[in-house]
């Protein structure tokens, strides 16, 4: 490109103004070059940062996209999220109630089996007295221990087996009555009854206050011609015997109660079998297990032979013995009582 030459400067005769002009217009090429490679930089620049926008771009609109679909699912998720809270929610209130429910059966329950044990330990304390109370009266009719142990057994360990700390003070006072028991004396009916059978036949051979003296004249008849070896004559013989009848018509003795100087030979033979009548009388009364009638017939036997039997007697002493034995062995032969037992079962039945 060639610049006007209207404007070019005029030329020196010498030559000197056209250098000057040719450099103008170099410098003016240079500067058009400059100018063209600056722009042109400034376009192939232009052109990257162009490209470079456009990935920019590109990647935040594929970041935007990816932003969108994680955004869509997170709000999916989100959701998901509350309906499974809400869900989650829903099974807590449920489980709740149920456990409320149980709560409240279980509550119930547990009312139900105090109920059932409180009514179980009544139930046991009743039959406990119930039994123990049929076995005194039995000990009573029958005057043996056995149904008091028995009974007193069988409930220590009804109580044992349940284990119940209320009933233990009840298992203790159970305890002291067995042991008390156990250590009382039987009651011997049939060495009783023996006793009496041979009062009974000792009151055939007693001997009367009023008929001592014939009785012993008798057996010394019987016992001097035993004794006397000497030979004795018919004569002698006689006269023996005719003095021992004068004798026997006139006797002195001494006789503490006048109704046995009184007592002829047939009421003494009622004495005897009025004394025999109060022993057998005792005997029935032994096996009825009336021990007060008992001990009264034993009195009043005690009562005739010390009245009507001679005192110095031999037999009179046994029977005598044998009465007192008998009645002090029927005194001693007392049932127990088990009223601390029974007391105790009150106490636990009304829980105290």
């Amino acid at each position: 490109m060639t610049p006007p030459t209207a404007d070019l400067p005029d030329a020196h005769p010498t030559g000197e103004p056209l250098v000057s002009g040719v450099s103008t217009v170099q410098r003016s090429g240079w500067v058009v070059f400059l100018l063209g490679t600056l722009a042109l930089l400034a376009l192939l620049s232009s052109v990257f940062l162009w490209q470079k926008l456009s990935r920019i771009q590109e990647q935040l609109a594929r970041q935007s996209a990816d932003s969108g679909v994680q955004a869509l699912e997170a709000k999916t998720w989100a959701k998901q999220a509350q309906e499974t809270v809400k869900d989650s929610a829903a099974r807590v209130a449920l489980l709740e109630a149920r456990l409320a429910e149980v709560a409240l059966q279980r509550a119930q329950l547990e009312d139900l089996m105090q109920s059932l044990s409180r009514s179980r330990d009544e139930n046991l304390l009743v039959d406990i007295e119930s039994a123990l109370r049929i076995a005194q009266q039995q000990a009573l009719m029958s005057g043996s221990t056995e149904p008091l142990v028995a009974a007193l057994q069988s409930a220590q360990k009804r109580v044992q087996r349940t284990a119940q700390p209320r009933l233990m003070p009840l298992a203790r006072t159970l305890e002291k009555d067995l042991e008390r028991i156990n250590s009382l004396p039987g009651f011997d009916l049939p060495g009783l009854m023996l006793k009496l059978d041979e009062g009974v036949a000792l009151v055939d051979g007693l001997v009367l206050a009023n008929a001592a003296t014939s009785q012993q004249s008798r057996l010394s008849q019987q016992t001097e011609p035993m004794a006397n070896a000497s030979p004795m004559s018919w004569w002698m013989a006689g006269l023996t015997r005719m003095g021992d009848e004068f004798k026997s018509l006139l006797r002195v003795s001494r006789i503490d109660a006048p109704e046995a100087a009184l007592l002829s030979p047939e009421q003494a033979f009622f004495v005897r079998e009025n004394l025999k009548l109060k022993l057998l009388n005792a005997r029935l009364g032994l096996l009825a297990r009336q021990k007060d009638g008992v001990r009264a017939d034993l009195h009043a036997s005690a009562i005739l032979v010390r009245r009507y039997a001679e005192p110095q007697s031999r037999r009179t002493l046994q029977l005598l013995q044998l009465l007192e034995q008998t009645t002090e062995q029927v005194r001693t032969a007392e049932v127990p009582r088990i009223e601390a037992s029974l007391t105790a079962l009150s106490t636990a039945a009304a829980g105290r």
